[in-house]
């Protein structure tokens, strides 16, 4: 198959795999609210952790996480230029962020993003898993978790793996994440952010 018609083919793929809300899906399924009339309205792990309990979260947080991995891997087996596979393995998170299923909104991306770096540079990935693991455990603070992991994100990219293209992607994952925690970072600031483990009704 001609690469071209590969690295679209893919690319559309991705981001409809990401478009998928497997928050609102696994908790209508399990007969939990829509994450998106709860809570912080947020279709992701953490807010389906908070207000649907731990099945449900963990659930979504591996639908989530996967999508982004499938795409990222996938794309490093059937891709041979670098710039083609971080498009590829962006796809899926720009589908999380933007759904169409969601009329063009979404989550926050931090899973799918991780997702996507595991699938494509897996020990970049793992050090974004652990800091942001680090930074949760130390403040209880999801998005401050997530927030540590990705500002750190293209610091490491440039020190593990500094080419133009992944560094570049690194950037726009980075700052498409900042623009999404916008208002956490406020309440962060003001320090009325939820904890992890505080339940919403």
């Amino acid at each position: 198959m001609d690469q071209q018609v590969l690295i679209v083919g893919l690319t559309i793929v991705g981001y409809l795999l990401g478009a998928v809300p497997f928050g609102v899906v696994i908790s209508k399924a399990m007969g939990f609210p829509d994450p998106r009339t709860v809570g912080s309205k947020n279709v992701g792990f953490t807010n389906v952790l908070r207000v649907s309990g731990k099945k449900p979260g963990i659930l979504t947080l591996i639908g989530d996480m996967g999508k982004g991995w499938v795409m990222g891997y996938a794309a490093t087996q059937l891709l041979q230029d670098e710039w083609a596979i971080l498009l590829v393995a962006l796809a899926p998170f720009l589908g999380h962020l933007f759904s169409p299923f969601l009329g063009f909104k979404g989550g926050k991306g931090v899973a799918t993003a991780l997702g996507s770096v595991l699938g494509v540079a897996p020990l970049i990935g793992l050090i974004l898993l652990l800091a942001w693991l680090g930074a949760v455990a130390l403040w209880r603070y999801s998005s401050g978790g997530a927030l540590t992991a990705f500002g750190l994100f293209p610091v490491i990219a440039a020190l593990l793996r500094p080419s133009a293209a992944f560094v570049s992607f690194a950037l726009v994952v980075t700052g498409l994440i900042l623009v999404k925690h916008k208002g956490n970072i406020e309440r962060l600031r003001k320090g009325t952010e939820s904890k992890m483990g505080e339940r919403k009704n």
